[in-house]
C-alpha cells in the first residue's frame, strides 16, 4: 500500500517470488530435462544416424540452456529470449525455454508475456519445421505449439496471480498485527496517563496538607506538649488518609484482581462541602458558594470532575498562596451545565511543598475528556481558575 495515497499497489517480482532452495532447483531441473528429452527423442535417432553433427549441437545447446536458466531471475526477459533462440535449433533446450517463459509470465507484465510467448512460439515452429521428423504435419505441429505456449504462459500468469494474492494476505496480516501492537501501545500509554492523573488527584492534596502542617510545626516554638501532639496527630491522620486513598486507587486500577472490589466510592459533587470543611479545619479561609440547581442530582462523572477541580484548586492555593482567602463558586444546571470558579489573591511567597506543575495540565485533560473546558488567568492581583462542564459529561 502506498503510504502517501493509501492506495493498494502491486508488489514487485522480488517481493512475491519465493526463495529457492537446492531442492526447488533440483526438481525444476528434472522437469526441464524430462520435457526436453520427451521433445528431442522424436528426432534423436534420425539425427544420430544421418545428422550426427546436429545431434551434438543439440546436446551442447541443451546443456547450455539448462545452465543459463538458473540466471532467469537476474534478467528474466533476456534469458528467456536467448534460451528461446537456442530452442529454435535444439529440442533439448525446450525444457529450459519453457521454465524461463513461465518465470517471465509470473511477473504479469503484458508486454513481456507477449514478447516471450511469441518468441517461444516462433522458436518452436522453427525447430519443428527444420527438424528431421519422419512424419511432420505442419498444421498439427502448429496447433500443438500454440496450445503448449498458451498453456505455459497461462500457467505462469496463474502462478504470478497466486503469489500476489498470498503476498497481499501476508502483508495485510503483518499490517494488522502492527496496527494491533500500536493500538495496544496507545492503550497502555492512555492507561498510564489515567493512572498518573488519579494518583496526582489523590495524593497531591493530602501530601500538600502534610507538608504544610509539618512546616508550620517546625516554626512554632511556642507550642506546648499537648498542642504539639495534636498537630502531629493531624499530620498522622492526613498521612493515613493519603495511604488509604492510594490503596483505593490501586484497588480500582488493578485489572487482575478476581475478588470483589474493596475500594471506597469515588468522590461525588456532594462531597465538595466536606472537602471545603476539611480545608477550613486546616486553616484555609474558604468562601464556598453553591447555586447549582438542586432539583436534579449532578451526574456522578460530572460531579467527580468538579470535585477534582476544587480539590486541585485548594491544593494550589496552599502551595502558592498560603494564608490567602480562596473564593469558590459553583453555578449551573441541567441545561447550562456547571461552571466552577476558584479565585484567590496571588501569593507573595510560595510554600515549601514541591510540585511538578502537572496538576492543572491533568485537570485540563480531564475536563476536555468530559467535553468541557478549563481556563486559568490573572485578573489584577487575583488568580482565577474557571472550568465549565456539560451536565452529562
Amino acid at each position: 500500500m502506498d503510504r502517501l495515497t493509501g492506495v493498494e499497489t502491486r508488489p514487485t517480482a522480488s517481493q512475491t517470488q519465493p526463495e529457492l532452495r537446492w531442492v526447488d532447483h533440483a526438481w525444476r531441473d528434472l522437469l526441464c530435462v524430462a520435457f526436453s528429452v520427451m521433445v528431442w527423442q522424436t528426432v534423436a535417432g534420425v539425427e544420430w544416424r544421418e545428422h550426427r553433427a546436429l545431434f551434438f549441437v543439440e546436446v551442447v545447446l541443451g546443456v547450455a540452456a539448462l545452465v543459463l536458466v538458473h540466471f532467469r531471475r537476474r534478467a528474466p526477459v533476456r534469458v528467456a529470449l536467448v534460451i528461446a533462440a537456442m530452442s529454435a535449433v535444439s529440442g533439448l533446450a525446450a525444457g529450459p525455454a519453457t521454465l524461463a517463459a513461465v518465470s517471465v509470465a509470473t511477473r504479469r507484465d503484458v508486454g513481456q508475456v507477449l514478447l516471450v510467448g511469441i518468441a517461444n512460439f516462433v522458436a518452436a515452429q522453427t525447430w519443428t519445421t527444420l527438424a528431421p521428423f519422419e512424419d511432420n504435419d505442419l498444421l498439427v505441429t502448429t496447433l500443438v505449439n500454440v496450445a503448449v505456449n498458451a498453456g505455459m504462459m497461462g500457467w505462469g500468469l496463474y502462478i504470478g496471480t497466486r503469489r500476489e494474492v498470498m503476498w497481499s494476505l501476508r502483508t495485510r496480516a503483518e499490517r494488522a498485527e502492527t496496527e494491533q501492537d500500536l493500538r495496544l501501545a496507545q492503550a497502555r500509554s492512555t492507561e498510564r496517563a489515567r493512572i498518573a492523573r488519579e494518583m496526582h488527584d489523590v495524593l497531591a492534596h493530602r501530601i500538600t496538607q502534610v507538608s504544610m502542617q509539618a512546616g508550620a510545626l517546625a516554626f512554632r516554638e511556642d507550642l506546648d506538649g499537648d498542642r504539639l501532639r495534636e498537630g502531629l496527630g493531624q499530620i498522622q491522620g492526613q498521612a493515613n488518609d493519603a495511604l488509604h486513598e492510594l490503596r483505593d486507587v490501586l484497588g480500582v486500577l488493578r485489572e487482575d484482581d478476581p475478588g470483589p472490589p474493596t475500594a471506597r466510592p469515588q468522590p461525588t459533587y456532594g462531597d465538595i462541602a466536606a472537602l471545603v470543611d476539611e480545608a477550613r479545619t486546616l486553616g484555609l479561609d474558604v468562601d464556598w458558594s453553591d447555586t447549582v440547581d438542586a432539583a436534579t442530582p449532578v451526574p456522578p462523572a460530572t460531579g467527580r470532575t468538579v470535585y477534582r477541580i476544587v480539590q486541585e484548586g485548594i491544593t494550589n492555593v496552599r502551595k502558592h498562596a498560603p494564608g490567602s482567602v480562596v473564593a469558590i463558586s459553583s453555578t449551573g444546571g441541567p441545561r447550562a451545565g456547571i461552571t466552577v470558579v476558584l479565585a484567590n489573591p496571588i501569593g507573595e511567597r510560595a510554600s515549601a511543598a514541591p510540585g511538578a506543575g502537572l496538576g492543572l495540565v491533568g485537570l485540563r485533560e480531564r475536563t476536555e475528556l468530559r467535553g468541557g473546558r478549563l481556563d486559568q488567568r490573572t485578573e489584577g492581583a487575583t488568580f482565577v481558575l474557571e472550568a465549565w462542564l456539560p451536565w452529562t459529561a
